[in-house]
This record gives C-alpha cells, structure tokens and sequence, in this order.
C-alpha cells in the first residue's frame, strides 16, 4: 500500500487514533460517519489497515505466538523462555499481540463498507474500493476465528463506546468471512491496479484465501462441500495463472531472492519500505523489535560473533565449547543475531521416533536431491575477518598455526551428516575454521534461515529489514488445494498438485538437463504416498517460518499429536485445549457491564 497518496495516510492517522479511544471508558473520538464518504476518506481507511498488518507479521511478538512450540522450532539461547514455546503457563497476560488491532481495523473497514457505498467515484472504482475492505474485514475475521474460536461479530461501524461485549459461534463468524471472500473475489481486479499496487489484494488472492477458509472451516465440521469447494479454487487459480500474473519460480531460491518479491510466485504482501512518507524506516535506527518493523530476517540467526571460536571443542560430556577468537564479526550478509527461535534438531532416544529428529529426518529428507534444504539454510559461513591462530593457541589441536582469510575461507561448516574429528578436524584433515555436525548442534549453534535476509542494510545492519513480508506464495495454492482434494477423498489429484512443487524443488542451476530431469523423477509421488502428515512435511519444506505453522498444525487438528511426538519443550504440557489461544485478559477486563466476557476452557 505505499503507492497510495500521503493526504490518506494522514487521513487515517486521524482514524486510528479515534478507533483506539473507542476501546477505552472515556472516548474522545475524531470520528465521523462523514470522514468515509469521501474517497480519501475510504482510502485513508483501507491504506490504514494494510499499514496495521505491518504491526503484526514480521514483528517479534506476533513471529514468535506464529511459529514457537510447533514441531518445527525450540527455543534459541535467547529465546527469553516464556509459555508460548511450551504452553506451561499461557494464559491470558502473556498471548495476544494482535487482538486489539484486529478488532480495531475491523471497526474501520465497517466504516468503509457502510458509508462508502455512497461515494460518487465511478462505480468500478467504487466496487474495488468496498472489494478491498471486504477482503481485508475476512482477513482479520479469519485469523480471528482460527485463533480464538467464538470472538465478537462486528459488521456496523461503532462510534459509541460500550462495556459489554459477547461472543459470537464460529459457524457465523466464517459466514461472514466466506462471503467477504466470496464478494471480494467478484469485484477485485485480477491483477494489482491502481491505487492498490505492489502486492496488495486481487481476485487471486481473495479466491486463495477463500479456498483456505472453505478448507479449514471443513475440517471443523467435516463438511465435504467446503473441501469441495476449496480444492475447485486451488484449481482455479492455477488453471489461469496467466491470467493472475502468477507463475513459479523455476528455481525454488529464486521465490527468496530479494529483487524477486514483488515478483510472479508473490501473492500477497505487507510493505516495509524505507520511504519516509510510507515506512517506518529511519536510517541507524537500529531495531528495538516494535511495532512495523521487519526483524524477519533474525529470529532464527545463532549467535556466529561470539561462539564461533576457531579453537572450540568437544567437553567431557561430547558438548560443543566455544574457545578461542571468533572467525566471524557481524555483518550485513550474515545478519543480526536474534537467537530467539532454532529448526528442530532434538534428536528422539527412545519411541517411535528413536534416532529421528523432525529437521533432518522429517522434513528436509532427500537433501541429495531437494534444493530447498540449500536454499532455506546457511550452511556455510565464509570468514569475514582476519582471524589469525597459532600453533600453541589454547586448544588448537590442528599443531598447526595460520590465518583465516576473509571472503575465502570457511569459518563455520555445519553439515546435514556426522563428521569424524569434528570440530577441528574432518576425518584426520585439519579444518582451519570448525566443523558443526547435527550432533553438536544446540540453542546457541545451528543453521540460520537465510530466505528471508536482507543485506542491503550495509552499515546500518542492525535497521530493521524493509524487504515485504510475503503472507501468501503462488506454491501454497498446490498445497492448499492438495489438502482440500485429499479430504474430499481424491488422493490422485492431491498427489498432481504436490509433484508440481515436488518437481520444482529438485531443479538446481548448475545440474545438467539430464541431472534435473532425473533428480525431478526422484522426487515424484504416488497417490498412497498422500497423507496429512506428508503434507505438513511438505509445507515444513516449502514454507518453513512463514508465520503459519501453528495455524497449519490446528486446522489438520494435529497440534497435540505432532507436537508431543516432535518437540521435547513442548510435549510434556500440551493438552487437548490448547488448540484455542487465550482471550487476552484486556478484553476480560474491560468487559464490566452485562455478562462478562468467557475465556476460552483449560485458561
């Protein structure tokens, strides 16, 4: 939404300051039923919500309640602990990033849809202006509804403050969002127009989004229409990506690469620009993890400056030390150490999954072949300073000395297999920075993601990122409609549509013709391969930390199940009730007149 003009930016700066007091004992509202009759008013609005998605995906707080204790992350060394990861202890105070500003912009984009209908634009501008409200109000109503369950059903704009407040049952709550999906997918263009460009909402997208709420409200009831449905719009899309502007990537990396994000595999965005008039950007800023700010590219990143010493070793006890100078400093390319959240590497010792651990057995398997394990991780980290070792440094144990050299030698190797000698040796080779071993690995030491870095930062790499955050690929359209088919009972079709992205992963740039065509054999599946759980590997492997794998895991109603039998910090304190988060206890507390607001059972 950065291209829409400044006059409804400040427009709804105006509006959001009114929405907040609306929320509180005493309001004090600018707001008029007025201020959306006029169309910098609607556009104020619209451009007002985009701009409040920007508080939530890609920052820390909203990242962390997204991903953390799913089967696909534990906790980094500086994780801060706290129940998100574990469930022991989540209740009301300490979930929730994202309740007040759903609500909020709700009451907005009713503003929009009540009084902008009566705008005198022309009236194909009007219907993309109501379309775009409409998408954005099932937008938040769906994140809603598949975190909370029953939550407040708002469709009238409120301009007197209330104390009392209900719940509304899940089944109207996706009415309404089905039908703003529906409405939104017969008026918004089929590809970005003006205003709304970049990557904001088109009829794509709204049918991605309606297919994804057809799918997970079928899950809930076991509806057969809804997966139906759901699985004919998949389809739909794909069958006129032409059409969309929608393609793959050849390349599975080339989806990351930072000039390809506004790109064709690219549905659906949240800006992050470093514009003054639009962005939240200011040069040497640094980030201090509030609201808008991209710190994407971090949550993941171990802490290379400081435990990547050229001398660690092996303890007593067989764990990695960090010792000696490290053989890297922080930089742009490499990012800034965050250490909140690390892949899943907890290897099982006993159970059904005794030798396994989630990151390397189940999801990211045939690495050989699928380019996705390369192009989602750092392996390799090239030293980036001059780091000089002598023969008789405390703890080399090489007998050698020398110096790294930056931009050419490797000062950390982290390999998907074990490695004799490790860290200083591969085998009885000397290796002049250290070698990290998926046994080794720990919550200070791992491989980084790196899809999401962002090393135009340069000298200020400590600023926020302003790459978009990518709500929405192109590939989750395969693999949301494989779900759908899979549950509507056609296990062939659900297998077409995953050896499409299957295929895609085992391309690699520099294998000949003949190496990909065979590497794209190996990949394939047959109809009996096709299970949800494939399918949740699958999604680990195409869309790992994309901010919806707590969604995922409770809408296949597999939360429980997956996390006890994959995550150790999480497993022993997960229960049933856990697939509803807590009502935040703001809402509770506020609630003082007529009935008082119900929390969700086992809170």
């Amino acid at each position: 939404m950065k291209k829409i003009i400044l006059s409804s930016i400040v427009g709804f700066l105006l509006l959001s300051t009114g929405c907040e007091k609306i929320l509180q004992e005493h309001p004090q509202s600018q707001i008029v039923p007025s201020f959306f009759t006029s169309s910098a008013g609607v556009l104020g609005g619209i451009a007002g919500v985009y701009n409040d998605i920007r508080t939530q995906w890609g920052t820390e707080g909203f990242s962390i309640e997204m991903q953390a204790g799913t089967d696909e992350f534990l906790q980094g060394a500086s994780s801060g602990g706290g129940a998100v990861h574990t469930y022991n202890g989540l209740n009301s105070t300490n979930f929730g990033s994202a309740w007040a500003t759903a609500f909020t912009d709700i009451n907005t984009l009713n503003g929009v849809l009540q009084y902008g209908k009566d705008l005198t634009e022309p009236e194909a501008t009007k219907k993309q202006y109501l379309a775009q409200a409409k998408f954005l109000r099932g937008f938040w109503y769906f994140y809603l509804v598949q975190t909370w369950g029953d939550v407040p059903l708002h469709t009238e704009f409120i301009t007197v403050a209330s104390q009392s407040a209900h719940r509304d049952p899940v089944a109207d709550v996706y009415k309404l969002i089905v039908q703003d999906f529906t409405d939104a997918a017969a008026d918004l263009p089929e590809k970005p127009t003006a205003p709304f460009l970049g990557k904001a909402a088109t009829k794509p997208v709204a049918k991605f989004f309606l297919a994804k709420a057809l799918l997970t409200r079928g899950w809930l009831t076991n509806n057969a229409a809804d997966f139906s449905a759901a699985a004919a719009l998949c389809t739909e899309i794909i069958n006129n990506k032409a059409t969309y502007g929608l393609d793959l990537w050849q390349d599975f990396g080339d989806a990351y690469v930072p000039a390809n994000d506004y790109g064709k595999e690219t549905m659906f965005v949240s800006d992050h620009v470093n514009d003054a008039k639009y962005g939240y950007y200011t040069v040497g800023g640094a980030a201090s993890g509030g609201a808008y700010q991209n710190l994407t590219p971090w949550f993941t990143n171990w802490n290379y400056p400081a435990v990547a010493g050229i001398n660690s070793y092996l303890n007593a006890s067989g764990v990695l030390t960090n010792n000696g100078t490290s053989g890297m400093i922080r930089d742009a390319f490499y990012g800034r150490p965050y250490i909140r959240i690390r892949p899943n590497s907890y290897k099982w010792p006993t159970g059904s999954n005794a030798g396994k651990n989630y990151f390397l057995d189940q999801a990211f398997v045939k690495r050989d072949i699928d380019s996705r394990f390369a192009n989602t991780f750092y392996t390799v980290y090239i030293s980036n300073t001059a780091t000089v070792n002598t023969a008789a440094a405390s703890n080399n144990k090489r007998g050698i000395g020398y110096t790294m050299r930056i931009g050419i030698d490797t000062a950390v190797l982290f390999t998907d297999y074990e490695v004799p000698g490790a860290p200083q040796f591969i085998g009885t080779t000397p290796f002049k920075g250290i070698v990290v071993p998926p046994s080794l690995w720990k919550s200070d030491i791992y491989p980084a993601i790196k899809k999401f870095m962002d090393p135009s930062r340069g000298s200020n790499f400590n600023d926020p990122s302003t790459r978009p955050v990518v709500l929405t690929r192109f590939s989750e359209v395969y693999l949301i409609g494989a779900e759908a088919y899979l549950q509507a009972g056609d296990k062939a079709k659900a297998a077409d549509l995953l050896n499409v992205i299957r295929q895609r992963a085992a391309y690699r740039k520099g294998n000949s013709a003949a190496d990909n065509a065979a590497a794209a054999n190996a990949m394939m599946i047959t109809a009996n391969d096709v299970t949800v759980d494939f399918i949740l590997d699958e999604r680990s492997r195409e869309l790992l930390g994309e901010w919806m794998r707590w969604h995922d895991l409770v809408r296949t109603k597999s939360l429980v199940r997956r996390i006890q039998a994959w995550n150790p910090e999480a497993g022993p304190y997960i229960k049933d009730f856990h697939v509803l988060r807590p009502i935040p206890q703001s809402q509770i507390d506020r609630t003082v007149e007529g009935p008082a607001f119900p929390q969700n059972p086992g809170y």
